[in-house]
Formats: structure tokens, sequence, C-alpha cells
């Protein structure tokens, strides 16, 4: 077992240089299953969610080949026979895993995905992905933790409205429906920064994509697909952790390798908040912030402030001089962070889908427990603030999804260590 120790009130200067998407890389390694050709991704972050899916890809017959060093990703399965079986052994830490579904319905006919584990912030039910591909006349049943999927005659276009906006379904059908037959529209999808990046890796492959309007896409099925290199979009939740991460502890950190208008929202509260920030075309600079003033925001899909930087933009808040009040829309149970905070000195209160946050409160070291992904960084940010030495534990959910994050931090002037215990 490993444990990050942040000890704190070092400020942050230098540059951080931001790494591709995870969120990106997952649904774009599940479409590989769709086309026998040869495959380049480039700009691939090395966190555990990428190695896992590459795992999983493997484990059905993909001729995977990682490149850690040159952070890229060889896929040709021209003459491979794949399997249509995903276990939980390989899903239960990753709940994107359930994505490998459509492609694998889609172009095999049928599959068997474990139901997917990842992060305990509450239900992220698999019923719109599966809503989805029913549309498209597959036959579903749940069965001993599996989710059993059958299409004969395989899929077939057809116009789904989803439910509600979900960014993993929209991700499933739209790949599902790029090897089925005829036209596929999907009304009320999702429209996140890594959906376009799925979308233009298969045009590359040639799937025809259009977006008819902001929540409604157009996906022309084909069966003859082509090689296709491909570069991941950078990681727009790392990109904003650290520009977070600069207003809270930084005297002049810059965040490079960005499409700053991408963060458009989370620029705007953070300068709401009196941050001073400094924005280029493929950078922003953090400046020491004399006053942090309060705010409000509620978590909701892209272009809305994401939820993935909520428990990051808390810690903040703790510094800012008055109540600030965060509404989670997105997922239940999504405050698992608050009493580690409160561990640390922090005066937090939560009321249902509300957290309040009373503040400016001086932070002190303890020995803290992640919950999820994003809550270990938060924790790592409260850290940076805080009086002595702060020991955040699970440290395994931080490394799902970010790339070298003490490296990162420790070349800025952070003091921080990962032990072995």
């Amino acid at each position: 077992m490993q444990k990050l120790a942040v000890k704190g009130k070092k400020k942050l200067s230098g540059v951080i240089k931001i790494s591709g998407s995870k969120n990106a890389t997952l649904p774009i390694l599940a479409a590989s299953i769709l086309n026998k050709s040869k495959i380049e991704i480039s700009r691939v972050p090395v966190v555990k969610d990428v190695i896992t899916m590459s795992e999983l890809l493997k484990h059905i017959g993909s001729n995977i080949k990682l490149n850690l060093k040159k952070k890229k990703i060889f896929i040709n399965n021209n003459g491979r026979k794949l399997k249509t079986v995903a276990p939980y052994s390989l899903l239960k830490t990753m709940r994107a895993g359930v994505i490998i579904l459509g492609p694998l319905l889609s172009k095999f006919g049928k599959a068997k995905v474990s139901l997917p584990g990842g992060c305990a912030i509450g239900p992220r039910p698999v019923d719109i992905h599966l809503f989805g591909l029913k549309k498209m006349g597959a036959r579903i049943k749940i069965k001993d933790g599996y989710i059993l999927a059958e299409a004969k005659n395989g899929l077939v276009g057809t116009k789904i409205t989803l439910p509600s906006i979900s960014v993993g379904a929209t991700e499933n059908i739209i790949i599902a429906a790029s090897y089925a037959k005829g036209n596929t529209y999907i009304k009320n999808c999702a429209c996140e920064p890594e959906i376009k990046n799925l979308t233009d890796f298969l045009k590359k492959m040639g799937v025809k994509i259009s977006w008819v309007n902001k929540r409604e896409i157009k996906v022309v099925g084909n069966q003859k697909l082509k090689s296709a290199k491909h570069k991941i979009m950078f990681d727009r939740i790392e990109a904003g952790t650290f520009i977070i991460a600069g207003a809270v502890a930084g005297k002049k950190l810059r965040i490079t390798g960005i499409e700053p208008k991408i963060l458009n929202k989370e620029l705007m509260v953070l300068r709401k908040m009196g941050i001073n920030l400094k924005i280029s075309k493929n950078e922003v600079t953090v400046l020491y912030s004399k006053e942090i003033k309060p705010t409000s925001i509620i978590t909701e899909p892209y272009p809305g402030f994401p939820t993935d930087l909520q428990a990051q933009i808390m810690v903040l808040m703790i510094k800012a001089k008055g109540l600030s009040k965060i509404r989670e829309n997105i997922f239940e149970n999504r405050f698992m962070h608050v009493p580690e905070l409160n561990r640390m000195g922090a005066k937090i209160k939560v009321k249902g889908n509300l957290s309040l946050i009373n503040g400016p409160q001086e932070l002190n070291g303890a020995e803290v427990m992640a919950t999820d992904l994003r809550a270990s960084v938060s924790l790592v940010l409260a850290g940076l603030i805080g009086k002595n030495r702060t020991s955040i534990n699970r440290v395994y959910h931080l490394d799902r999804g970010y790339e070298f994050i003490e490296k990162k931090l420790k070349k800025c002037g952070a003091n921080i260590s990962r032990l072995n215990y």
C-alpha cells in the first residue's frame, strides 16, 4: 500500500504541462474494437485506468501495444478473433469499462460485460446505455452481475432520445452506431469536449458524424473502416485541478498545453472569486491573489461547471472570506471528502446535495483517506495549505486519473512524497 505525505505552506511556482485526457482516451480505445486496420494513438496519459483498459482489450484478443515512454498506443486487429466477454476482474476498478459493450455488440452481435466498479460516488446506472442499445435492436438482460446483450442481425440505426444527459451512454451509443446499419440520431446527448475528440477519431476511421444541434448528433454507420492516427486532447480536469492548485497555494503557476476556451466556465468562476489569471492561446498563468471571495456554484453537464472539479474548488472556498455554496446536481454521495476536510479544520456542512463552506479557515495537517479519484486530489490541495504534514491514504484512487501528480507538484516547489506502508 502507498500513501502521499504533503507538508504544507510551500508556495507553488513554475510550469506544469498538462497530460492527455483519460476521459477521452478510454472511449477511443473502446472504439478501436470496431476496426481491423492499424490505429495509432498519441498523447496517451500514463494512468491506471488507461492501463486497465489496455489490459481489457488484450484480454479479449486485441493486438495492442503501449509505448509508455512515447505516450503512444498502437493497435492492429487484422486477422485477430476477439472474444466478447469482459470479466469482473478487469472492470471492478473502472467505471468506464462498460464502454466496450456498444462496440462488442455492434461488431459481433453479442457481448457479456461485467457491471462496472470505479469510484463510490453514488449510483451511476448503466440504464441509459442499455436504453439506447435496446432502441437499436439489442436484446439485453442482467444476470449474476453481468450484462448479457445480443443482436443476432446486428444493430440498426434509429432515433434515440436519451431520458437524461449521460456522457458514458452518449459515447457508448455513438460507438455502437458507427458500425450499425443505417443512420442513428441521438437527441439529448452530452456534448463534452471528450465526445468531440471521440467523434474526430471515428471520422478519421471513415464514420460520417455530424452535430444537428448542441444536443443532437447524427451517426451514419460504416462497416468498412480504415487506418487512423489520432492525438488525445488535453485533460481539462487535470488542467482545472492545477489551475485551482495555483489559486490555493500558488505564487506564479503556469499551466501549459491546454485550450483555455474549453475551460471557460471554470475560469469565469475563478475570476469571480478574485483569482488573478493571465490567459493566452495555449496556457493559463495563475498569480498570487491576496483576497479570495466566496461564491456559489452548481455542477452541470458541459458547458456548465464540471462535477469532477467540485471537490477541488471546495478547498479554494475554504480560503474565501464568507459563505460559499456548492450544489451537486450530477452524482449523489459526492461529498465524501467533506468529513476529511473537516478533520483538517474546515467548517463545511452538507444538506442533501448542497454543501455550505464557511471561510476563511486555517487547515491543519492530518491523517486522511481518499474515497474517490477527485476527492483524493482535493486532499492533496488541502495538504498544500495545511500546517504541518498531511498523510493521504488510498492513493490508488489518485493513480487512476492523474499522471505523475507528485512529480509535477514537487517540480513547482511542493513538499510532497510517496511512501510505502
